[in-house]
């Protein structure tokens, strides 16, 4: 979970479900900051790990709150995100997109969002992988997070006409060993106008489409250019244009030595980078994805839905549901 939409987000961990809770509409109490544990940030929030108390006896799950950290009138456009993200996420129901909870105000006035919380973001197991020198994840592993993801974006893009707008990494949450994958951070998140179009885009910028770095509008294929560095991602376990050209040369499939100092020029955002290794014949599909996403002209882009039935068509019959998809995670 991020706020921050100027910089590479780092590590955090957030809260997901699509499972509406009985109580998620009726307003909560919010424990006093000190006595919560910090589990992310981003700018002007905190978001923090919340037990709940047992009901009629029965446990209930955390919950992860979204929280404004101060209430002064130059936090306001801060607390208005928040609050519209809360308005748009109730507003969903699908198992690929995180679950919203609730949405109150501090006794000093300050908005704070719930969902439930989940165990770890994309983004942090890459960069674990990348501190180990793990390499590129499992293809098959690859495939699924793309699929789940793909849902979340065709319910979204389809049913909602919203571009998520903030597409990265860090904003897909996992749960177990992998058993449910999330979109989540709906902060910048916004609808199109009949044409399909939105304008005064917001995002990160390396994981941005060609359109945004130009000329500051999206459409519904920008958010596929975004997972397409996403995939790409997967495979380097780093962010989108942060390799330089010695990193380049260096970086092999088992492994690779460190992005740190020596980053690519900014001009390089929006663009498709290339795979700095070969890759053995089970990233084919992976790399036929990463391409189809990343192309230069939005037209040419598959849809969310487009990339689903290509999963479907090329891994399974279809009496099997990719949800279920073998995963090897060594």
């Amino acid at each position: 979970m991020d706020m921050d939409i100027t910089s590479t987000p780092k590590a955090r961990v957030l809260s997901a479900s699509n499972r509406h809770d009985t109580n998620a509409q009726s307003p909560f109490a919010v424990p006093p900051t000190p006595v919560l544990k910090k589990i992310g940030w981003g700018t002007g929030v905190g978001v923090f790990h919340m037990d709940r108390s047992p009901f009629s006896g029965i446990a209930r799950s955390p919950w992860a709150l979204k929280k404004v950290i101060r209430a002064p009138r130059s936090q306001r456009s801060i607390r208005d995100r928040l609050k519209m993200e809360a308005e748009i996420l109730k507003k969903f129901n699908h198992p690929n997109i995180v679950g919203f909870r609730g949405f109150t105000k501090t006794a000093d006035g300050r908005e704070v969002l719930a969902m439930e919380e989940c165990d770890q973001d994309l983004g942090s197991i890459l960069e674990k992988r990348f501190e180990s020198g793990a390499g590129p994840m499992d293809a098959q592993l690859i495939l699924k997070i793309v699929y789940e993801t793909s849902k979340a974006l065709d319910y979204i893009h389809t049913e909602h006409r919203v571009i998520h707008g903030d597409m990265k990494s860090y904003n897909i949450l996992i749960k177990g060993n992998f058993e449910e994958i999330k979109l989540s951070d709906f902060g910048v998140s916004f609808p199109v106008d009949e044409n399909g179009i939105a304008s005064n885009y917001v995002g990160t910028e390396i994981w941005s489409a060609p359109e945004v770095i130009k000329d500051r509008v999206a459409c519904t294929k920008s958010d596929i250019f975004s997972l397409g560095l996403t995939i790409w991602e997967m495979i380097c376990t780093v962010p989108p244009h942060t390799l330089s050209s010695d990193q380049d040369d260096s970086m092999s499939g088992s492994g690779n030595s460190g992005a740190d100092e020596s980053m690519e020029e900014p001009s390089s955002a929006g663009t498709r980078p290339n795979i700095p290794f070969e890759l053995d014949s089970n990233y084919d599909l992976v790399v036929r994805l990463f391409e189809w996403c990343t192309e230069e002209n939005a037209s040419k882009r598959p849809s969310a839905a487009e990339i689903v039935s290509f999963i479907e068509k090329n891994l399974h019959n279809a009496n099997t549901d990719c949800s279920d998809m073998p995963i090897d995670l060594e």
